[in-house]
């Protein structure tokens, strides 16, 4: 077999480790400064065409218009200290507003534009963003959750009349002799703050350093290649996706719409994608379209996704549709960035794969002793970074990362024999029935293998007498008539386990309920059930 990437075991310190991370680029330029440099590089490259906007920008325009904003912030006095606000879609002028705060130094934080106005309040209540890039429908809420911060508006589209429109900030003049700031801290400066997912509670505001290995994964991309991700900037995969096509000079096609998976099947043929970002969500709904039989995806050369678990049936579907053997499962999370990657899906189709240049990875039991291979526990990693922690929140940030520097990700895995990491599930998900422990992946797996089930959801409905009994909501495919007895019934005869039934019973759905970022929210989902089952 021959698996790549190469990684080595310690097996006295029960420790993986990647192949020794590269740098591209001299060490002590920032992500600004690459991008500043590359746009100049290649001025009439087509950097970004927006399909649902139905506008074009050359690298040399967008480079300017990121100048301009740049230059509309230090007129306002800005520093690197002061934090930009963004609760926008992917339009086009957002990115000149993202590569602005890079051009400048200063972090932005990024919201969901889902969020209720209590959920925006509590965030920006934490960074203070002097100014926010909103569009026009989220003004109002904005404005009411900024309401006891001094902050200026400014709008991306449908301007309301009190905003300042990004077409005046636009108009800013750029003096001959720009250039992109020096990084007060180096590239242990905070470059961006995301969410987190938000699952358990409000969403804490994660910091991002201007460390490279955010674009770890994509050094292969050339000026030929034409990218795409359906994700907004308050999601890791698009800042990483903005930070890519910024430093090695592709095309990015953008869209502001809600995703719709026959719209992305058009996009991939109409622009020819070559690489593409997607959550296992949007992977499932992509197969689950009747289009999908009938799509061009051979254009693409790299398919990666990341976020959550996407059945094998769903890959192996995608996987006949493409030229190439290019979807790769990416595991990550935002506080750390890529982590592995799986490249070998016909020998470990369940694998997040090896572990990434730079990265070592430990699993641990509760007693927080190290494990060895096929060996379950919490998934621990150690990227050689600095962190600045949960911006404001130094007791959550002391609880995921130690005093050894290790992330404690929450995610119960294991690493095979092969140094091949497996997921098992979150350590908070796991569920007890009778005393014996089991994770809801488990039933999941199962289900996911009907013909009939696009995607599926197990959680735990509390029992006095049994302790967790599983449910489960389901989304059929369409067309299909499934119902939920069959679901329970195929559980039944597809496992001898008595405690790994659909004893707390199945609904069927049109959707699962999903965070901002578009993870399945168990517990909302679980809300949900209980909701649909009580009223009846």
């Amino acid at each position: 077999m021959g698996f790549k990437p190469e990684n080595t075991y310690d097996a006295e310190e029960k420790i993986w480790c990647g192949s020794p991370y590269r740098e591209y680029y001299a060490p002590d330029l920032s992500i600004g400064e690459i991008i500043f440099q590359e746009m100049k590089r290649h001025p009439k490259l087509t950097a970004q065409i927006s399909a649902t906007e139905n506008t074009v920008l050359t690298r040399e325009e967008l480079h300017l218009n990121s100048m301009r904003v740049a230059s509309f912030m230090r007129r306002l006095g800005m520093v690197q200290s002061d934090i930009v606000g963004i609760m926008a879609r992917n339009t086009t002028h957002i990115f000149a507003v993202v590569y602005g705060c890079f051009f400048n130094g200063i972090a932005f934080h990024s919201l969901n534009i889902s969020y209720e106005e209590s959920t925006t309040e509590k965030l920006f209540n934490i960074t203070k963003p002097r100014i926010v890039f909103c569009d026009g429908e989220e003004y109002e809420k904005v404005k009411s959750a900024t309401a006891d911060l001094n902050v200026m508006i400014v709008t991306m589209r449908n301007h309301h009349k009190d905003s300042i429109s990004i077409e005046e900030v636009l108009a800013t003049p750029v003096q001959d002799d720009f250039t992109p700031s020096r990084l007060d801290h180096g590239n242990d400066q905070t470059l961006a703050i995301l969410c987190s997912s938000g699952t358990t509670g409000t969403p804490k505001a994660v910091t991002i350093t201007n460390h490279r290995k955010i674009f770890s994964t994509c050094t292969h991309l050339t000026v030929d290649d034409v990218q795409y991700t359906h994700s907004t900037l308050d999601w890791v995969t698009g800042l990483m996706t903005t930070i890519t096509s910024g430093v090695y000079s592709t095309t990015r096609i953008i869209a502001d719409n809600l995703f719709d998976p026959v719209r992305l099947l058009s996009v991939i043929e109409q622009y020819k994608v070559t690489w593409l970002l997607q959550a296992p969500s949007h992977m499932a709904m992509l197969v689950n379209c009747k289009e999908f039989e009938q799509a061009n995806l051979h254009s693409i050369r790299y398919y990666l996704y990341g976020g959550g678990h996407c059945s094998v049936e769903v890959q192996n579907r995608i996987r006949n549709s493409l030229l190439s053997d290019c979807l790769h499962m990416v595991y990550a999370f935002t506080e750390v960035g890529p982590i592995s990657m799986n490249r070998n899906f016909d020998e470990k189709p369940n694998s997040t794969g090896r572990l990434l240049g730079g990265i070592k990875l430990k699993i641990i039991n509760e007693k927080l002793e190290t494990l060895g291979p096929n060996e379950v526990g919490e998934v621990c990693v150690y990227n050689g970074q600095y962190w600045a922690g949960y911006y404001g929140n130094p007791e959550e940030s002391q609880k995921i990362r130690d005093t050894n520097l290790w992330f404690h990700s929450g995610d119960l895995g294991y690493m095979d024999n092969d140094g091949f990491l497996y997921l098992v599930d979150r350590k908070k998900d796991m569920l007890k029935y009778q005393n014996i422990m089991y994770y809801p992946g488990d039933i999941e797996e199962i289900v996911s293998k009907m013909p009939e089930v696009s995607e599926v959801c197990v959680f735990g409905i509390w029992n006095q007498f049994n302790g967790d009994e599983a449910a489960a909501a389901v989304v059929k495919k369409v067309g299909s008539q499934i119902e939920a007895q069959d679901i329970v019934d195929y559980v039944k005869s597809h496992t001898d386990a008595k405690y790994k039934q659909l004893h707390g019973g199945v609904i069927i759905v049109d959707d699962l309920i999903r965070s901002a970022n578009g993870k399945t929210n168990r517990q909302a989902t679980k809300a949900h059930f209980l909701d649909i089952k009580d009223r009846k």
